[in-house]
């Protein structure tokens, strides 16, 4: 799954750079979305990252593109990788992770997927 983000000036650290903690809620609902698709009826919650480290700064008015693709599905568990890459000026690498999410019931407790 693909989608987009427009780095606007409430994204901003007073340097006029991306906060690197907005970057990482866009990877998280991104994923999330992607796993929510490929999985309807799940309720996912994230139970990690396994690296979170940024490759370049990113700019006011920087198109972002986010590309999510399932890597692993487990009995309550899914791991998604997912690249962000800037979009304007061709596409340029700035970070990548592992996310993975667990389904949980209304108590918050893992359950299945299901078959």
């Amino acid at each position: 799954m693909h989608t987009h983000r427009l780095v606007l000036p409430a994204d901003l650290n007073p340097r006029g750079f991306l906060f690197g903690g907005r970057l990482l809620a866009w990877v998280d609902e991104a994923s999330w979305i992607a796993a929510t698709l490929d999985f309807p009826g799940c309720n996912f919650v994230t139970i990690g990252m396994d690296t979170v480290e940024f490759h370049h700064s990113v700019r006011q008015g920087t198109i972002l593109r986010f590309e999510s693709s399932l890597e692993r599905r487990g009995t309550t568990s899914v791991t998604y990788f997912l690249k962000v890459v800037v979009e304007t000026g061709g596409p340029h690498p700035i970070f990548s992770t592992r996310i993975t999410f667990v389904n949980v019931d209304d108590a918050g407790r893992k359950q299945p997927l299901p078959s």
